[in-house]
């Protein structure tokens, strides 16, 4: 019985420093992890410069094992800390940290799985488990608030410029000839999204008078275009951040993510898991 109690008693200490940010250990640890992260991608990108490789391969995967064994430690320590291990490893951010860590190991497994290395890069999606920061956390909560009431609008908005991308597209296509490059009516649409958002590659360009003139006028649309998404989220950041001032905080500070299902997102002061139940 001791045994059981000691064992559960560091793997709630482990919990608390690794998953939840309340803690000094647990601040410690988040800023280790984001110091990391940030350097496991800049390795990424010096190995990508040939002469950098070159000159400094060694010390280069000498510093990425370093910090891929980090990960791999802090994989497993996610895991043996939760009381349903599965519900980490089949998570987003399981499968990122899994994802992220394992292409060093295959390099040395597998021919030619070193361009896997290239997935590293995914490591920056886990600075936003970071954001879970007090310091950060309203900030956060605030923008994931106004993205998540946006979403709506910018579908109808995404619908409704394929809509017009499509219908210009065709209508570009009837209207130049194959030798301006508007060969099918998909390469026609590939050029319409291009110009309306104001890319402009240049490699499929009209010719005729009445293209050029639908070109001018899907151009100036896109100006329009590009800012509305802008609005509609800002729009909605504003609002919220109005009812944050009017309200009072409306954010709570609480980090604590519960160690049998690992959701977040507590009110400040509670004992149990609002959504299964258990001690927190």
């Amino acid at each position: 019985m001791e045994k059981e109690e000691v064992h559960s008693g560091w793997k709630h200490r482990l919990h608390e420093i690794i998953y939840e940010a309340d803690t000094p250990l647990g601040k410690l640890f988040d800023v280790c992890l984001f110091i990391l992260i940030i350097l496991s991608v800049i390795l990424v990108m010096l190995e990508s410069v040939k002469e950098v490789d070159v000159k400094y391969h060694r010390l280069l995967l000498i510093l990425e094992w370093v910090v891929t064994v980090f990960f791999t430690i802090e994989y497993f320590a996610r895991i043996i800390s939760i009381k349903k291990p599965w519900k980490y490893v089949f998570s987003f951010y399981g499968i990122i940290d899994f994802i992220s860590t394992i292409p060093l190991y295959l390099s040395y497994i597998f021919a030619g799985s070193q361009v896997l290395l290239a997935v590293r890069a995914f490591r920056l999606l886990r600075i936003f488990r970071i954001l879970k920061l007090v310091k950060f956390l309203g900030e956060a909560s605030q923008l994931k608030s106004a993205l998540k009431a946006s979403r709506a609008k910018i579908a109808v908005f995404i619908y409704v410029v394929l809509i017009l991308s499509v219908i210009m597209g065709t209508l570009m296509y009837l209207i130049e000839s194959d030798e301006a490059g508007f060969t099918s009516i998909p390469r026609s649409i590939y050029w319409t999204i291009v110009t309306l958002t104001t890319v402009g590659y240049g490699d499929i360009a009209p010719q005729t008078n009445f293209g050029q003139f639908i070109a001018t006028i899907i151009m100036v649309l896109g100006y329009g275009i590009i800012a509305v998404p802008t609005g509609i989220v800002t729009v909605e950041f504003s609002r919220h951040g109005k009812q944050k001032d009017n309200a009072g905080p409306i954010v709570h500070s609480n980090t604590q993510a519960c160690p049998s299902c690992s959701i977040e997102g507590h009110r400040d002061g509670a004992k149990y898991c609002f959504k299964c139940g258990d001690p927190i």
